[in-house]
């Protein structure tokens, strides 16, 4: 068949692997069955470009196609073209000789001289007549998730391919994480198990929480007369509030640990981690300024 496979992926003669495989995702999304029930074509242009993809994704194949030794369903142009046209007399051993009983035989004819000795008399016992199944190409999707559900864990639900699925969230999933749903991606072209669906978890940052490891961290302001007096307050955690004692005295910087209060993986359970900040009044305070004149100095630097 007069056909250029290049012209086909859209591609240059010169095209490196990665454009080759780049050029034939998109088709081959563009094309999938699955998506166009609606058209029967796409379903021939689907096969066109996969099979296209079979001979320039391989590197042996793709040379022999550019050396004009196959053609583009990928018969060869040498004596083996000569198959099904009489000039050949095979008389039941090995046409290729010793030693090749291993050979991929698909990856020079193709699959479709194949089909013209399903009825038994063609090559032989042993051979099977298809080429090695490949695997289908894997669909990537990327999820935006919020940063409760990433640090407790949550059952997310997303629709690729018109179908539903159900997707669990880990506790502790950290930003750009990948989720690999086995099976769940586009078929194989020839046979061979389907590829899988790459989830990126992208998760949101939250108003006031941030992560160390399985632990929660929280920057809790606390007023001036709290943090001499001492005071009992509502603390948030990403499980619910909690009632915290905040020590007399404390400083700024000063951290309390809420045991329990962090991510709980199969790995253990982490902690709160708050950290005092102590706030100074918005506004002026004559009777808080006479207050502090009537204490004495006091050096609270060690430099």
């Amino acid at each position: 068949m007069n056909k250029d496979l290049y012209s086909i992926l859209g591609v240059s003669k010169t095209a490196s692997e990665s454009e080759i495989k780049s050029a034939y995702r998109k088709l081959a999304r563009k094309y999938h069955p699955d998506l166009n029930k609606d058209n029967p074509a796409a379903a021939d242009k689907f096969k066109e470009v996969s099979c296209a993809y079979d001979i320039l994704g391989d590197k042996e194949k793709r040379k022999k196609y550019d050396n004009k030794e196959i053609d583009a369903d990928g018969k060869p142009t040498g004596f083996g073209a000569g198959f099904g046209g009489g000039n050949y007399s095979y008389s039941g051993g090995n046409p290729f000789g010793a030693g090749t009983g291993n050979f991929d035989f698909s990856s020079i004819f193709g699959d479709d001289i194949f089909s013209q000795f399903s009825g038994g008399g063609g090559f032989g016992t042993g051979f099977s007549g298809r080429s090695r199944p490949r695997k289908g190409q894997d669909i990537n999707y990327t999820m935006q998730i919020d940063f409760l559900s990433a640090a407790r864990g949550d059952d997310k639900t997303v629709s690729i391919q018109g179908k539903s699925i159900n997707v669990k969230i880990p506790a502790g999933t950290e930003d750009g994480q990948t989720l690999r749903l086995k099976g769940l991606g586009y078929p194989s072209p020839n046979g061979g198990e389907a590829g899988d669906v790459l989830i990126t978890l992208k998760v949101s940052c939250h108003p006031y929480f941030c992560t160390e490891g399985k632990n929660i961290v929280l920057e809790l302001p606390v007023s001036l007369k709290e943090a001499v007096l001492g005071a009992k307050v509502t603390v948030p955690t990403i499980n619910g509030k909690v009632a915290v004692k905040i020590p007399p005295y404390s400083s700024s910087g000063s951290k309390l640990r809420l045991k329990g209060q962090g991510i709980k993986t199969k790995f253990g359970q982490g902690d709160e981690i708050v950290t005092l900040k102590i706030m100074m009044p918005e506004k002026k305070n004559a009777d808080l300024e006479k207050i502090l004149k009537t204490m004495p100095d006091e050096n609270v630097r060690t430099f």
